[in-house]
């Protein structure tokens, strides 16, 4: 992928986004919760390039996180609603749709709200809810954050990621070390992402999808209970993997991209 592929920025109604590929097919992925709403640079942009890259055989992939400053109280669905304007705006829909770990609680909102903005439905690494174990570990997350505690804040998020074995040390290692140094100034929007999903539950909406959905992740997934959400949902395609979790875009990339691959050119 050459650098003239890859670019980033921000969306006119204020979403940071990182984008790769030239093809005149869309792939946007709501991303995950983060604490620092900006698009990425230095080491997480060359790490989000190595995760993403070979879903943009294709595909132009817009990795879309949502907007810095966000209020108190904001929700979910209208974390949802930016998307939207972003999406009708500046990509004229219908586009291809992957909702990664909350970025999945987003996407579920919009599937109902805007079927017409969405030809296929991926819901990778997420679900209705998090797990009772997921909203403690968040919070805690979160309390670390308010402290200003980053390298606690991201070494208690690889208990969820890796529940052992040598990466679970390394992983942790790498976290403590990338709490030094980046950090963000200011925890607010981490807390508005963490406290919004906190509060999501569409486990008696998920039959109100109706677009072509795939959901796939871990077995062991930690945050989400990845199984029931795809039983909930109208002929739903289900991929689990064995022996994984929340870690699977890290240990099993490969096939975890061309599975999703697989199901948005079906």
């Amino acid at each position: 992928m050459t650098k003239s592929q890859i670019s980033t920025g921000y969306s006119n109604n204020g979403l940071p986004y990182f984008c790769i590929g030239d093809s005149p097919r869309n792939l946007v992925i709501f991303g995950g919760s983060d604490f620092d709403h900006k698009p990425p640079s230095g080491l997480m942009l060359r790490m989000i390039t190595g995760y993403f890259k070979r879903l943009a055989k294709g595909y132009k992939v817009y990795v879309v996180s949502r907007k810095p400053n966000l209020p108190t109280g904001y929700s979910i669905r209208d974390m949802s609603e930016d998307y939207a304007t972003m999406i009708k705006d500046e990509l004229g829909g219908p586009v291809d749709l992957i909702g990664l770990s909350t970025g999945g609680s987003i996407a579920q909102y919009f599937a109902v709200d805007h079927p017409d903005l969405v030809r296929r439905l991926v819901l990778a690494l997420s679900g209705y809810c998090l797990t009772e174990e997921g909203k403690e570990l968040q919070r805690q997350m979160g309390d670390f954050a308010r402290q200003r505690k980053w390298r606690a804040a991201y070494s208690r998020q690889v208990t969820a990621m890796y529940r052992r074995g040598i990466k679970k040390h390394l992983f942790r290692l790498l976290m403590w070390l990338f709490g030094a140094i980046g950090a963000p100034a200011d925890p607010s929007d981490g807390l508005v992402d963490i406290e919004a999903e906190d509060k999501h539950d569409f486990k008696d909406r998920l039959a109100d999808i109706h677009v072509p959905t795939l959901v796939i992740g871990g077995e062991e997934d930690y945050f989400y209970p990845i199984r029931e959400t795809a039983t909930g949902i109208p002929d739903a395609k289900l991929i689990l993997y064995k022996g994984l979790g929340h870690n699977t875009i890290f240990d099993h990339n490969r096939q975890f991209s061309e599975d999703i691959l697989a199901f948005l050119r079906s």
